[in-house]
């Protein structure tokens, strides 16, 4: 097995993501300034898949509430998009994206295997900060070695962030 840097893992989601928006709903996104930490963020919508095997870690695909109803709109082709729509569609697109890693890289790590996607909302926090913090406020910790990348249409009406940690 030959060994994958982690830019290269970075590129692949970040065209991941653009194909995905692309190809399912006729839509160009930009990709902003890579942030190599992992800031506190709250967004209203977060779409969550574990990646697991050979290299293990976890994608995440979070955004706004009017964003996302967008994309449910888009995706789902839908004049209106309730909670659950919205929440199936965020689920989709991270899938997409975790499954486009997935296919690209299976045979050079070996073994890959992504878990169901999960949606929810909150704020999240990475896991330096002080434990007793997120009992204190309910937010989620996550790992904190990872990158956040922006994304947003070229008329701003979408935007989001892709999280990687692997």
């Amino acid at each position: 097995m030959s060994s994958i840097t982690f830019e290269e893992i970075m590129f692949t989601i970040m065209s991941a993501t653009q194909d995905t928006f692309k190809s399912y709903m006729n839509t160009d996104i930009f990709a902003g300034k890579v942030e190599k930490k992992i800031n506190p963020l709250h967004s209203d919508v977060v779409g969550i898949v574990g990646v697991a095997g050979d290299r293990v870690g976890y994608i995440l695909f979070a955004t706004e509430k009017g964003p996302a109803e967008q994309i449910a709109k888009q995706l789902l082709m839908m004049d209106e998009a309730d909670d659950e729509a919205i929440n199936d569609a965020v689920g989709e697109v991270v899938n997409n994206i975790a499954g486009v890693f997935k296919t690209k890289y299976h045979e050079q790590y070996g073994s890959v295997a992504l878990g169901l996607p999960l949606v929810l909302s909150g704020r999240l926090r990475p896991i330096t900060d002080p434990p007793e913090q997120s009992a204190a406020d309910g937010s989620m910790v996550v790992q904190c070695k990872g990158v956040t990348i922006p994304f947003t249409t070229m008329d701003g009406r979408l935007t989001f962030r892709v999280m990687v940690y692997m």
